[in-house]
């Protein structure tokens, strides 16, 4: 199964720290990418802390579901294709190996769910030393938000690196929904 374990850590940036930290770490160009968002009309994947996305990244489409486990989430991945992705998008969700059986494991069917809308990312990342460190610049619903993101392979080095950057580089600790959470939440605003 196209499953993963992804344990990461977050923290909401002004513009002016955003700014500030590609100047001092040795963030790359960004690149571009578009999350499409879906959820049931009674909002049943984030009442079980899940959320479900299709990913555009370089013209190819991946349809991710993230569970909670453990320290982290478990992401179960499909790949789709451009006609399969307009398909969810207008309404017409095709149902895929990995992320239909997940998702019937928590009683929900595919036709269940509705496109919300989109958020478009610019990002850069590097890795050091088994940690990949990003900067992530969104925008969603006349909304822009700043945010780094540490991804480690365990608790302890990831919150190690997030509270490294963050007591160098002066920068407060905030409490950062991800973005499924942050998008949903400027729906209700």
């Amino acid at each position: 199964m196209a499953q993963e374990i992804e344990i990461e850590f977050k923290n909401l940036l002004t513009k002016k720290e955003y700014e500030f930290l590609l100047t001092k770490l040795p963030f790359p160009n960004g690149q571009e990418q578009i999350n499409y968002y879906f959820e049931t009309p009674d909002l049943r994947l984030r009442t079980l802390g899940s959320a479900l996305r299709i990913r555009k990244k370089k013209d190819m489409y991946q349809l991710t579901l993230k569970q909670p486990y453990q320290d982290g989430l478990l992401e179960t991945h499909d790949e789709l294709t451009d006609e399969e992705a307009r398909e969810w998008m207008n309404g017409n969700p095709i149902p895929k190996e990995y992320t239909t059986k997940q998702l019937n494991n928590m009683g929900i069917e595919v036709s269940d769910l509705q496109y919300y809308g989109s958020l478009q990312t610019t990002r850069r990342e590097y890795k050091e030393k088994g940690i990949i460190y990003v900067l992530d610049h969104s925008k969603y619903h006349d909304q822009e938000d700043y945010e780094l993101e540490i991804e480690a392979t365990d608790k302890e080095s990831g919150l190690k690196a997030m509270d490294t950057i963050l007591h160098t580089f002066g920068i407060d600790k905030k409490d950062t929904p991800n973005k499924i959470a942050r998008f949903f939440q400027s729906l209700e605003n």
